[in-house]
């Protein structure tokens, strides 16, 4: 699996088709979700960010990121 830096992650925005986030050091890819339109979750979350801290304020748990796959881990 590749190893994502914190600035490549951010390059996965949904301006060039793909997005990822990345929770509690995995990275996921959210391409494929209509809750991710245009690189943003419901207004509130982009993508080609960290979540871990964000998800506290979410009012769902991170059981949601079973549904995306795993391509990779955030270097810390």
């Amino acid at each position: 699996m590749k190893e994502y830096t914190i600035e490549e992650l951010a390059e996965y925005n949904g301006q060039n088709g793909k997005m990822y986030i990345a929770y509690q050091g995995q990275v996921y890819d959210v391409s494929d979700s209509y809750l991710w339109d245009g690189g943003t979750h419901q207004g509130l979350h982009d993508s080609g960010k960290d979540l871990t801290e964000e998800m506290d304020e979410a009012p769902h748990g991170p059981e949601i990121f079973k549904d995306f796959p795993v391509i990779g881990t955030l270097k810390k």
